[in-house]
């Protein structure tokens, strides 16, 4: 089951261990899929925050 982490910090820090983030843009809103060896972890923000935040991750990054 994946885990919703509403800090962006930490979603940003879990960063470092993903393999992998995959983005889905769904209206006013997207939605952030960190994929890591133990879980899955989403993060939900707005489009206008959306693009700061991928900027700040630090695993390879993909559109679904």
């Amino acid at each position: 089951m994946p885990t919703e982490i509403k800090d962006v910090d930490s979603f940003i820090n879990m960063s470092e261990l993903a393999g992998f983030c995959r983005i889905k843009r769904v209206k006013a809103l997207v939605k952030l899929k960190l994929r890591t060896p133990h879980r899955l972890y989403t993060l939900k923000v707005n489009l206008s925050e959306a693009d700061e935040i991928i900027k700040k991750l630090k695993c390879e990054t993909g559109d679904v």
